[in-house]
């Protein structure tokens, strides 16, 4: 752990200097899959920035077996799209492996060219369940689940909220709203089933279309359901009406995001005061204890560097940390891309939790999934997302209005 903590300091001094690694002729070129154009853009953007960081600094600290890493991208700007752009990558472009997605939708029908090619995929960022349980022994995902959200809002609920409305878990009401991709059905029914598990009373579920202009009913039916706490999945836009209605329309029940919209500086940007309050479940996001996320800091003074502007959701960190996990399991392969050789290095790889800027760990189960990914309750306060449960990654304690 030594040495990589002194390889990533001296990567970061030579971004940050602006030097230049020396490579063999021969790059080393992976797909970067992300959608970049069309309704999900801003976020696949944002994904694709943390990659492209770790990209660069890789190459600054000499790439890999001497080789610069050199970034094919496609365009998932729609599910047809991600399986098009997959199918051009590996056939016309012949890149070894592809990493992305950001997108559960775009990422299932991507993965599955790439399974049928027997190409390697990385997923640095879509959550649903299904991507690492279809039996295909060549995606490996480094990000949480579906199911790891769920189980941190059921322990957020049940140890946290419901104690400090006095009541047991058996007593609490919750809602469910969500829009009905594969994004937001995995995430609703994960928590469905958690919630049974845990005695928590899920007293109705409202799927929406993400492109909706008005979510009135939805709301209303949200008010008739009396509900102690909104659970909601959402991506930008639409997590920007549904809190905007809900503040509108008078509904009391906080509303505790799914990651997506809800964790974007468009969100408080749009919503003003409104924002305040609303709770999220997302990846790490930068007001966090860096104790827990060691390195953030740094990342943040890459991305400033990079960019020239500050990240818009803790997308691109987990895509940062996402990338150099893909890069460390290539070093180990000394730059082959056959399956089961990164087979082999994934599964080897077993990384503490507290040791990344994402504070996850990594470890890989035979499915592909990172069993150490998690994670964390993060709040709106007066215009900042702030990390506040579990203890010992917040800043702040939870705040909610009874």
């Amino acid at each position: 752990m030594k040495k990589k903590v002194l390889i990533f300091g001296m990567s970061l001094l030579l971004l940050l200097t602006g030097a230049t690694g020396v490579f063999s002729a021969e790059k080393l070129e992976i797909g970067a899959l992300y959608p970049i154009s069309g309704s999900l853009a801003l976020l696949g953007e944002e994904s694709w920035r943390g990659a492209e960081i770790a990209r660069l600094m890789r190459n600054e600290a000499g790439g890999i077996a001497g080789k610069e890493i050199v970034f094919v991208k496609g365009d998932a700007s729609t599910v047809s799209a991600a399986r098009s752009e997959a199918e051009r990558l590996i056939e016309q472009q012949k890149v070894p492996a592809i990493l992305g997605t950001y997108s559960s939708s775009r990422c299932m029908a991507a993965s599955e060219v790439a399974a049928r090619k027997g190409v390697a995929y990385f997923e640095l960022g879509a959550i649903a369940n299904a991507i690492t349980t279809r039996g295909y022994n060549t995606i490996w995902r480094t990000n949480p689940t579906a199911a790891d959200f769920s189980k941190a809002q059921i322990a957020f609920i049940t140890e946290w909220y419901a104690p400090k409305l006095g009541k047991k878990p058996s007593e609490m009401r919750v809602s469910i709203a969500h829009e009905d991709s594969d994004y937001g059905t995995s995430v609703a029914d994960s928590f469905s089933k958690m919630a049974e598990g845990a005695g928590v009373k899920i007293v109705s579920v409202e799927p929406y279309a993400a492109n909706t202009s008005d979510l009135s009913s939805v709301i209303f039916r949200l008010r008739k359901a009396k509900p102690d706490i909104v659970m909601a999945v959402s991506y930008a836009n639409d997590a920007i009406l549904l809190s905007r209605q809900a503040y509108e329309l008078k509904l009391k029940a906080p509303i505790l995001g799914t990651g997506g919209g809800h964790s974007l500086q468009s969100f408080v940007d749009a919503l003003g005061k409104e924002a305040n309050g609303v709770l999220n479940v997302d990846f790490t996001q930068y007001a966090t204890n860096e104790n827990f996320a060691p390195g953030l800091k740094a990342f943040l003074a890459l991305y400033k560097k990079t960019f020239n502007e500050n990240p818009r959701s803790g997308h691109s960190l987990a895509n940062y940390m996402g990338a150099n996990i893909v890069f460390d399991i290539i070093e180990k392969t000394g730059g082959s891309f056959d399956v089961q050789n990164i087979r082999e290095a994934a599964m080897a790889m077993d990384v503490p939790a507290g040791k990344t800027p994402t504070g996850w760990g990594v470890k890989f189960g035979e499915d592909g999934q990172n069993v150490k990914a998690m994670p964390l309750v993060t709040q709106w306060r007066d215009g900042k997302l702030v990390t506040v449960w579990p203890e010992g990654a917040a800043v702040m304690e939870p705040m909610i209005d009874q």
